[in-house]
């Protein structure tokens, strides 16, 4: 049994820089990983995923250059190419992250996979084979989740794939169904549509992107059609065969049954915690139904002195999330603040073209909450640097409090929505009023500049 001061589990995008900064703060440190460092975001989510958009971005944007006076006769996509360009940032990112952990004194990385043996204790089935046992008085659970798969009958010998195994395809699919209207499916759905893939979109509610407002799911629903893809909503999958190499999808919708045939299929209807292979109930650390490990507001579970990090504690999803989760808890342990949860702003950006980038509430939010508020909203087809650039689909939309003229939330369905979004939520931490914006300077013509617009057009609700 050799004993540390702190042991991580899991080496993701809290876990990394979490094990450095305790180890750099005298703390003896071992951080386990059974995969890969550098967790989903460099290996399976964010790095991947938009290197991949940015080509078929690039696609599009060469397809309708007529319409800013360019001919191009021919766009050809080489899938091997733009999948190697993937994999070599992937691998930089990934051994860059491990030559900081392997540079770090006092911190010692095992690959392996983690058990609790005991309240305080771990054993570690390494890469090669062996078996090592760890204590500490601090544990941090860092292990993410994986891709739900439901139980479909016919599913498992279709071959399916997740939004893990779609970046190692070798060939673009000739037709691809993707099963889940939000956010990781529509990215693959939009993506592989521009590569010249046939996609049919399925999600079971009323409408994709379900929590946001009614406007944001309906615009992009037509932005999303308009452009070719078909969007099936109210739509059950039922049954999975395999025909002739080919795959047919049996779906049950509000009207009837029916049956596609497609090359592929896409599993994009959620994510599972990596808690399963834990061995949880020994040192007593409480899950909820889904298998997420509930947390405090200062992210610690049940068990006094162990804490979950990331996606695995069932807070959001998103990498700057578990980014934050580390702040919050080694600002609290090393530099005795008192950081909670608590009121944080979650920020994200889903990657489609436009963006869709949100903070704070939405309007259907301020309603529940029986807030006193207006809309700001303007269309891209009034925004100057859109109209130049060719980039008006969409709109810009904010939420703003009616007496104090602070903004709620904002919403921006819109050409480099993530970074106007960034301007919004920056005034948003500042306390900076909707009349502030309104009448603020900006460089023209930049997209941000059109806030003053936006602001101009605060209505009722």
């Amino acid at each position: 049994m050799k004993h540390y001061d702190a042991i991580i589990i899991g080496a993701g995008q809290a876990g990394v820089p979490l094990a450095k900064k305790l180890a750099e703060a005298g703390k003896k440190t071992v951080l386990i990983e059974k995969r890969w460092v550098g967790g989903t975001c460099i290996n399976d989510g964010c790095t991947p995923t938009k290197t991949i958009i940015a080509a078929a971005h690039a696609a599009h944007q060469a397809r309708k250059a007529s319409l800013l006076g360019l001919e191009i006769d021919t766009v050809k996509i080489d899938l091997k190419k733009i999948m190697k360009r993937k994999d070599e940032i992937v691998d930089s990112f990934r051994s860059g992250a491990k030559k900081g952990i392997e540079a770090t004194k006092g911190l010692d990385l095992i690959q392996g996979e983690a058990t609790f043996s005991g309240p305080k204790e771990l054993r570690i089935k390494t890469s090669d084979g062996a078996e090592l046992l760890f204590s500490a008085d601090l544990i941090f659970i860092n292990t993410g989740a994986r891709a739900k798969i439901p139980a479909i009958p016919g599913l498992t010998a279709a071959n399916y794939l997740t939004s893990t195994t779609i970046l190692d395809l070798k060939e673009i699919p000739e037709h691809l169904v993707v099963l889940g209207g939000n956010y990781i499916g529509l990215e693959f759905a939009q993506l592989f549509h521009r590569f010249g893939s046939k996609v049919t979109v399925l999600e079971k509610s009323s409408r994709i992107v379900g929590r946001e407002d009614e406007d944001v799911s309906s615009t992009l629903t037509e932005i999303l059609e308009e452009e070719g893809l078909k969007v099936l909503t109210k739509s059950t999958l039922e049954e999975v065969k395999g025909v002739q190499g080919k795959l047919s999808i049996q779906l049950k919708t509000a009207d009837d049954t029916k049956n596609i045939k497609a090359s592929h299929l896409l599993l994009a209807i959620g994510r599972t915690p990596n808690t399963d292979a834990l061995n949880l109930d020994i040192p007593g650390i409480k899950i909820d139904q889904n298998g997420y490990i509930p947390v405090n507001e200062k992210l610690e579970t049940n068990v006094k002195g162990i804490y979950a990090l990331g996606d695995v504690n069932g807070g959001p999803a998103f990498t700057h999330i578990a980014y934050n989760d580390y702040t919050i808890v080694y600002r609290n342990l090393i530099e005795k603040e008192k950081l909670s949860t608590t009121d944080r702003q979650v920020p994200y950006c889903m990657f489609t073209d436009p963006q869709l980038a949100r903070v704070g509430l939405s309007a259907a939010q301020a309603k529940e909450k029986g807030l006193d508020f207006l809309v700001a909203k303007i269309p891209m087809t009034q925004v100057a640097r859109g109209i130049e650039t060719g980039q008006t689909l969409g709109f810009m939309k904010a939420i703003v409090d009616r007496k104090s003229r602070k903004i709620l939330g904002a919403c921006l369905l819109a050409a480099e929505g993530g970074e106007i979004m960034a301007v919004l939520q920056m005034a948003m931490q500042g306390g900076i009023t909707a009349d502030a914006i309104r009448y603020g300077v900006f460089a023209h013509p930049t997209f941000s500049e059109s806030l003053n617009n936006l602001f101009m057009n605060m209505k009722e609700k």
